[in-house]
């Protein structure tokens, strides 16, 4: 099989760790922004249990918080699982996972805005909202971009942990080609995809960076 062939048949593999990727990011920034402000509620049981969440999704695998989404319903409610909801599983899995870390990010970007910026805000008239919306959230985005940035690009590589569920994502299909002609190229194809992928992404996370630099 020519370069050429491997890379057609992995082109459903890639398009699908693309979605996985795009998805991925679509849910779990906004959910880590929420999960972030119930970790900082003055709330103390909404923020034990949040803080209990962040604690599981940050101490286990990915990959079996992967499996216990697409098993768990069978084995704890006895819901029978469809084949369809494989995709569905991994996108929640990815989604729960991924917004916990960003939660710590966003923490820790709204706990290093001082304190009288609130104060200051407050005297002008502004409600809690909008300081937040207009005046802290905007300076947070700008702190936690490169640890973002970091976190975006493991997701990249970390969508290749689909095939746990026998989702038949880029890696997946590398691995069925590479067995099935008994040679390393479709590994150094997903390769290639993954290395090229992550410079894209790595750029276009530059270029925001470098645009909310005030100082240029």
């Amino acid at each position: 099989m020519s370069v050429g062939q491997i890379i057609i048949q992995l082109l459903d593999g890639s398009f699908t760790s693309i979605m996985i990727f795009f998805l991925t990011l679509v849910f779990s920034l906004p959910l880590g922004l929420v999960v972030a402000l119930g970790r900082l509620s003055k709330n103390k049981i909404l923020s034990a249990i949040v803080k209990v969440y962040i604690s599981i999704m940050r101490g286990t695998p990915l990959m079996l918080q992967l499996m216990v989404v697409f098993f768990g319903p069978y084995y704890l409610f006895g819901i029978k699982i469809k084949t369809s909801y494989r995709f569905t599983a991994v996108i929640i899995g990815f989604v729960l996972n991924y917004a916990a870390y960003f939660a710590e990010i966003y923490r820790g970007g709204i706990e290093s805005i001082p304190r009288g910026q609130y104060e200051a805000a407050e005297l002008l008239g502004y409600s809690k909202t909008q300081t937040f919306l207009r005046i802290i959230f905007p300076q947070v985005v700008k702190t936690v971009l490169p640890s973002v940035t970091n976190e975006v690009i493991t997701l990249v590589k970390d969508t290749s942990l689909a095939f746990v569920i026998a989702v038949s994502e880029m890696f997946t299909e590398a691995k069925a080609i590479a067995a099935a002609q008994t040679t390393m190229t479709p590994f150094i194809v997903a390769g290639l995809f993954y290395y090229i992928f992550n410079f894209v992404v790595a750029f276009g996370m530059g270029r925001i960076e470098k645009a909310l630099d005030y100082y240029q």
